[in-house]
């Protein structure tokens, strides 16, 4: 399974998120791929779906479902 979050500089919930993440991972004995990525310009924002510091992502899309039709993109 491949994750990802996404932040922004000096978003102070990001290393708990990438902690939980990692510590779910090995509770349910599943292999991840986990990627953490700095989002720093408008443009990576949009192209990446960054709906805020942080999102999170499983195969590319939003963990929360109700966030995957959302366009509000931006560095938030």
């Amino acid at each position: 399974m491949k994750f990802r979050v996404l932040y922004m500089t000096g978003c102070s919930a990001t290393p708990a998120t990438v902690r939980l993440i990692e510590e779910l991972a090995r509770t349910l004995g599943a292999p991840i791929n986990l990627e953490s990525v700095l989002v720093d310009t408008a443009e990576q924002a949009q192209a990446l779906a960054f709906l805020g510091s942080p999102t999170m992502q499983e195969e590319g899309r939003d963990i929360e479902p109700e966030a995957r039709t959302r366009q509000d993109f931006g560095l938030t």
